[in-house]
């Protein structure tokens, strides 16, 4: 949640199609439906879709694998992903959200990384009064039967990965093990 205004705002004007890859309990997706005329969620947990369906009308959830489910090619303005791509193999899924991005349209990726340098690890302990003040704050909690996964891939690999396949993406470092990809299909 604490992501949410900054991808609203990467948002391109005039979006008519969002993808949310990984929903979970479809919060951010229903967000999205008052930026874009039509927003599908995709999430692979019955129990998150069957939350999300049943709090929000609006946007249309899907459950299912999102590397293999039945998308239009091209057919999103914009996609996004929160803390749901270390889930799955990560090359496949940015190649997929490539292959479904319009040209034009903008890919934003949070995610978790795991900490692979004595930086990283600073980063964390440096970072973590602030972070659990923040989280007290705002009375923070993972949304009930969320599924959790321990990030694979560091900072480096994650960030080398997706210059690779994302020429020109720019990413960011977050604390907790979080950055962000942000990417125009040209």
């Amino acid at each position: 949640m604490a992501r949410h205004p900054g991808i609203l705002r990467a948002v391109p004007p005039g979006c008519r199609t969002a993808l949310d890859v990984g929903c979970g309990d479809g919060l951010l997706a229903s967000k999205l439906a008052r930026r874009s005329r039509q927003v599908v969620g995709v999430d692979a947990s019955s129990t998150m879709v069957a939350r999300a369906s049943a709090t929000y009308a609006e946007p249309t959830f899907l459950e299912g694998d999102f590397l293999t489910l039945d998308l239009p090619a091209g057919g999103f303005d914009f996609i996004c992903s929160v803390t749901a791509v270390h889930h799955m193999d990560f090359e496949a899924a940015l190649l997929r959200m490539r292959e479904l991005l319009r040209p034009g349209g903008v890919l934003v990726v949070v995610g978790l990384a795991r900490e692979d340098s004595a930086a990283d690890r600073a980063r964390r302990v440096a970072a973590a009064p602030l972070v659990r003040t923040v989280k007290a704050l705002r009375r923070a909690v993972e949304p009930e039967g969320m599924p959790m996964a321990a990030p694979t891939m560091s900072h480096r690999e994650v960030r080398e990965t997706a210059a690779r396949l994302l020429p020109g993406v720019r990413y960011r470092w977050h604390v907790l093990r979080r950055y962000s990809l942000t990417w125009c299909r040209i």
